[in-house]
């Protein structure tokens, strides 16, 4: 059986991805950007519920061409995972958008010339709706524009690497598909103690860390939902050329929402989670419709339930 490729393979989504592949018993190459990595993946994995008998793991950077003809060599699926995610916005913007970019042409480059049948990348809704639009409505037809006045670097950087992609698999893809899956704020059990920043932004939350929240209205979805997405839009013919938003059902939620279910649900461990909402004007809460992906036999799990075990992974990985 020939290896599926998941980049980025010891992130948040990553170990997931890699995990939800072997246990449906595929063989799994995954790329960590240093091979120090590879233990924290495979224990990683092992958390996820996977024997790791089947997992290769091999050092690929987004920055270098080194490494990627060889990860990708026997490969008919490639998940394109990695891609930076700061905890803070840098100053330059170029720091997150060349290397969001020209990692993703990297890859798909790579795949395509490895003669993949199939790539499935992993975008986010920040290149989908972060251009403000009346009513604040949005599918898979909507597009961040990079021009936005006040556009931070990383909606930026998304939406500027999706179109890359696109384009570039438009005009020389061969026969190589693709397909993206752009995801919400995803929240889920962590099974690395490398924490993302969402994942962080909840430590913050449950460890007092914070006195107020920031005023946001985003969806929602579980990380393991994403994966299984992820798997479900590689199998399916019809989804070549395609985009799936990957969003819980129900409407958009605040940060001062999520705490309320953190201090509500977890007891002790949630008292001092922050009551308060930073000042400000209210946020447009959008409506995010996920019908595409349930058409695919998606369903993703209830937020609240996400929101909290999210919180208690990081107790029981003792980073609380």
């Amino acid at each position: 059986m020939r290896p599926v490729l998941v980049t980025g393979g010891s992130g948040y989504l990553g170990t997931h991805l890699v995990a939800a592949l072997l246990r449906e018993g595929r063989p799994v190459r995954a790329t960590v950007r240093s091979k120090d990595r590879e233990g924290d993946l495979r224990a990683a994995v092992r958390r996820g519920g996977a024997d790791d008998a089947g997992l290769e793991v091999v050092a690929a950077d987004l920055m270098s061409d080194d490494g990627w003809p060889a990860a990708v060599d026997g490969c008919a699926e490639v998940h394109h995972v990695a891609s930076p995610i700061p905890a803070v916005q840098p100053e330059d913007p170029d720091e997150l958008i060349v290397p969001a970019r020209e990692g993703t042409l990297r890859v798909l480059r790579a795949a395509r010339d490895a003669g993949a049948r199939r790539v499935v990348l992993t975008s986010s809704f920040a290149a989908v709706g972060y251009t403000p639009k009346p009513g604040a409505e949005y599918t898979e037809d909507d597009w961040t524009d990079p021009d936005t006045p006040g556009l931070a670097p990383y909606p930026r950087s998304k939406a500027i690497a999706e179109r890359a992609a696109w384009d570039l698999m438009r005009r020389e893809g061969g026969g190589t598909e693709l397909v993206v899956v752009n995801p919400t704020f995803i929240l889920g059990p962590t099974l690395t103690t490398g924490l993302g920043s969402s994942m962080q932004l909840v430590k913050a939350m449950v460890g007092g860390v914070m006195s107020v929240v920031p005023r946001q209205r985003f969806g929602i979805v579980d990380v393991r939902d994403v994966a299984e997405l992820h798997l479900r839009v590689m199998a399916a013919p019809e989804a070549a050329g395609r985009r799936f938003l990957a969003v819980g059902d129900g409407p958009a939620w605040s940060f001062l929402e999520v705490a309320e279910v953190l201090r509500r649900r977890l007891g002790p461990l949630g008292a001092r989670v922050p009551t308060e909402e930073a000042p400000g004007e209210e946020p447009p809460r959008p409506v995010i419709h996920n019908d595409r992906a349930r058409g695919t036999g998606w369903r993703p799990r209830d937020a609240e339930t996400t929101i909290v075990e999210s919180a208690e992974s990081l107790r029981d990985l003792g980073l609380l």
